[in-house]
């Protein structure tokens, strides 16, 4: 996934020079995210997890054919590759809270941190090799290669998946309604140390993503050009996989809220350095220290989240937790490109770093339930 993302942000770069184009990126993706998350999680509660994750890696495989076909014919419409990100995203809506709800139920509740860290490095394999691998082979052969080595990695994954013997089924008991719909919702509502780490996640990188402008980076500030670009991409997914790593080797955190607001002061420190830099070796440092940030980040939310939910709710739960996490991501690039065009990428950057750490001032401030909460003893939390 993250191959082809890093992929379709330098073509688009590359054809339009615009950040704008970019931002647009992020705004495209968002749309199936606040759409079809709330229905995603339904499914994912009434039907076969399993199922539904390969279903939505079959389709991911069926969109980087299409951009392999279309980018040998020479230039790649805009509108194709905007709705290759808008398939892929949507593919991801039904994936995420599928994959999610799936972890919580083969392990206890004290080892779910270790093996959420464990999962994390090992995607970390291919967050780390995937931007890397987008630049080189840009750079070496051409961005039509990189759709080709999109296909065989997703369908690597779908093979993966396809001999696992395991039921993986959701809860007979549930039917995708509207009134199972809004039972998730409500049920993040009415636990504020849920919905306060999934604000802070939405909040803090909504402000301070900097994945969107690093093309800009790369070509015209540290001009660095298409290797540097994925060594740039590169070094904050291997800050993930080393955070993660780590994390594997430790104990589980003794008070995962408290650590989450520490991590997310860490990503906005870590992004006003990128942001004030010109040395393309400082620039590499703070990425990694930014991406070892959203792992602890990511870790302890994914473990508050889902240790706080009973299994039941689990898909529709992490489905609400998808659309922050699409308004982060998604809109955070859209914020980050239209401000970049409007001033320039360095004013983005310093911005979203300064305005990250007033969002964990005020979440600490106000919820002070986060900063203890720790991990209940049975498996699935309290309805």
């Amino acid at each position: 996934m993250l191959l082809v993302r890093s992929s379709l942000q330098w073509q688009i770069y590359d054809q339009t020079g615009s950040a704008f184009h970019l931002g647009l990126i992020g705004a495209v993706q968002f749309v199936p995210v606040l759409l079809l998350s709330p229905l995603a999680g339904a499914i994912a509660d009434a039907h076969d997890r399993k199922r539904i994750v390969m279903l939505a890696l079959l389709g991911e495989m069926l969109c980087g054919a299409g951009l392999w076909l279309l980018s040998g014919e020479g230039q790649t419409p805009l509108w194709a590759m905007y709705a290759a990100v808008g398939a892929l995203a949507s593919c991801h809506t039904f994936e995420a809270p599928a994959a999610s709800a799936l972890l919580p139920t083969l392990v206890r509740p004290d080892r779910f941190q270790s093996a959420v860290a464990v999962q994390s490095a090992v995607r970390g394999l291919g967050w780390v090799s995937g931007p890397v691998l987008t630049g080189f082979l840009i750079a070496a052969r051409g961005i039509e290669l990189c759709y080709v080595v999109q296909i065989a990695c997703v369908g690597m994954a779908l093979g993966t998946m396809a001999v696992v013997r395991m039921s993986i089924a959701g809860s007979s008991r549930q039917t995708v309604t509207l009134s199972a719909i809004r039972e998730g919702i409500g049920f993040v509502r009415r636990r504020p140390v849920i919905w306060s780490a999934m604000t802070l996640d939405m909040f803090a990188v909504l402000f301070a993503s900097v994945t969107v402008l690093l093309p800009i980076f790369a070509r015209e500030i540290l001009e660095v050009g298409p290797r540097g670009y994925g060594v740039l991409a590169g070094s904050l997914q291997a800050g993930q996989y080393l955070m993660a790593l780590w994390l594997i080797l430790r104990p589980p955190l003794a008070h995962p809220g408290r650590a989450l607001l520490l991590a997310v002061t860490s990503f906005g420190a870590a992004t006003i350095v990128f942001g004030l830099s010109s040395d393309f070796y400082l620039s590499i440092g703070a990425l990694a220290v930014a991406g070892m940030a959203d792992q602890i980040s990511m870790i302890t939310r994914h473990t508050l989240i889902q240790l706080s939910t009973p299994d039941e709710l689990r898909g529709r739960v992490s489905s609400v937790n998808m659309v922050f996490i699409g308004a982060s991501n998604q809109l955070g690039d859209v914020e980050s490109g239209f401000l970049a065009a409007l001033t320039s990428a360095t004013f983005t950057v310093l911005f979203g770093g300064f305005a990250c750490l007033v969002v964990v001032g005020l979440i600490a401030w106000r919820i002070p339930e986060l900063r203890g909460w720790h991990a209940p003893t049975v498996q699935g939390g309290e309805r």
